[in-house]
């Protein structure tokens, strides 16, 4: 994927910078739509936006996660933040888990809103051996980025700064929860609410409020 990735941005010279993967069908600029950008200046937080385009092709093809190491994460650290998260909504927070897992030390934190749990391929592979704690994955599996996500999330480390927040009435809430319930408990958000944008947007809030962020 040699094409620059499409942003949306508010930079104002911050040193903790949040970078955003959006869902299937979803652009950067509808982060904006959706006053995530706002809600970063009402609060007057000193913090660095960007929300990224990711083609589906390249999410297939595999591409699109080593584009955004080299466009976007890695000249972050170049450019001097001294933090820098990565998160999403839906397959946006997926990516930025598969991403987190197989790059360590690339990003400082993770905001996970919403985050598809994977395909029924894979949660169902990992309910048959007996749920995520005993599950052992085999060669084969480490071959997909979700497996290896998942593998991480059985011992993600202690002092790793997360946010996981869904609604209960998600049509993935079960697969969400467990995805939470992998780290503590002040970590976690459940809200009313199924898988749209009134619900990301509360979820949003409570971030920016829960004062995980260095800022």
């Amino acid at each position: 994927m040699n094409a620059p990735l499409r942003t949306v941005e508010r930079k104002t010279g911050a040193s903790t910078l949040l970078v955003l993967l959006p869902g299937a069908y979803m652009t950067a600029a509808d982060f904006a739509t959706a006053g995530f950008f706002d809600a970063i200046a009402r609060r007057q937080l000193a913090l660095d936006l960007v929300a990224v385009d990711l083609d589906l092709e390249a999410i297939s093809s595999g591409a699109a996660l080593p584009a955004l190491q080299a466009q976007i994460l890695a000249p972050a650290r170049q450019q001097g933040y001294s933090q820098v998260w990565l998160g999403g909504i839906s397959l946006g927070g997926l990516l930025a888990l598969c991403h987190n897992a197989d790059t360590p030390g690339s990003v400082d934190g993770l905001c996970l809103l919403a985050p598809y749990p994977g395909s029924r391929l894979t949660t169902n592979a990992i309910a048959r051996a007996g749920g995520l704690d005993v599950w052992q994955a085999s060669a084969e599996e480490l071959t997909d980025p979700e497996f290896r996500a998942w593998q991480w999330l059985q011992k993600p480390p202690a002092d790793f700064p997360v946010f996981v927040g869904y609604g209960t009435e998600d049509r993935f809430a079960a697969g969400m929860a467990q995805i939470a319930g992998c780290f503590p408990q002040d970590a976690r958000c459940a809200i009313p609410g199924d898988h749209d944008w009134p619900v990301w947007q509360v979820l949003w809030e409570h971030f920016l409020d829960s004062g995980k962020l260095p800022v």
